[in-house]
């Protein structure tokens, strides 16, 4: 598993719960940030499966 995947997920798991937190205080700019957080994770989780579908191919 690449690093991109595990810092994907942790910046994805952080952001959810920075946009929960911003809904639950009406606080619109945490929120956002939680939103811009969890879909930069996703990103990131993506680019780290990519990877390891590339590694996985050239160790075949």
């Amino acid at each position: 598993m690449s690093t991109n995947r595990v810092e994907g997920a942790v910046d994805k798991a952080a952001g959810a719960v920075k946009q929960a937190a911003g809904k639950a205080t009406d606080n619109e700019r945490l929120e956002a940030e939680g939103a811009a957080q969890k879909a930069k994770g996703d990103v990131q989780n993506k680019v780290g499966k990519a990877q390891d579908k590339i590694g996985d191919a050239i160790k075949h």
